[in-house]
């Protein structure tokens, strides 16, 4: 395998990761417009749903990003991105939503794809396959 197709997951998990965490943080930084946000769209118990988003966007986003749990992270940020759009992005007569909306359901696709064959060779999880692996043959030596 050539380094390109090492390190392309990875830059991939990178260009993906940097909008939800920059997003998490962001919403750290202004809980109050993050909270009235979340009421305008007629969500309920706003606390709960501002806790959710940093949850899923900083951890979710770490994660992903470092290739940890890769496939579990790609899934539930695929659910969550998928909620986000349909929760927020459905005014399809305002272009701008509809570009919004659009873009959540690529980024669905992105993460699906993601799911499906794992984070590539430079991930955490890699590391611990290849940990196991080298591990497994001292044992059975």
């Amino acid at each position: 395998m050539s380094a390109l197709e090492r390190a392309t997951p990875a830059f991939g998990r990178l260009l993906i990761a940097v909008l939800f965490l920059l997003s998490g943080i962001g919403k750290i930084a202004a809980p109050a417009a993050t909270k009235g946000y979340i009421v305008a769209a007629g969500l309920p118990v706003p606390d709960l749903a501002y806790l959710v988003a940093i949850l899923f966007e900083v951890a979710g986003g770490l994660c992903f990003l470092l290739g940890y749990r890769t496939r579990l992270a790609a899934v539930l940020m695929a659910l969550f991105t998928l909620a986000t759009a349909l929760s927020f992005h459905t005014n399809f007569a305002d272009q701008n939503t509809m570009v919004h909306f659009l873009k959540n359901i690529a980024i669905v696709g992105g993460f699906l794809q993601v799911a499906v064959f794992g984070g590539g060779a430079v991930s955490i999880d890699a590391w611990l396959a290849r940990a196991r692996g080298a591990g497994d043959r001292t044992v059975s030596a």
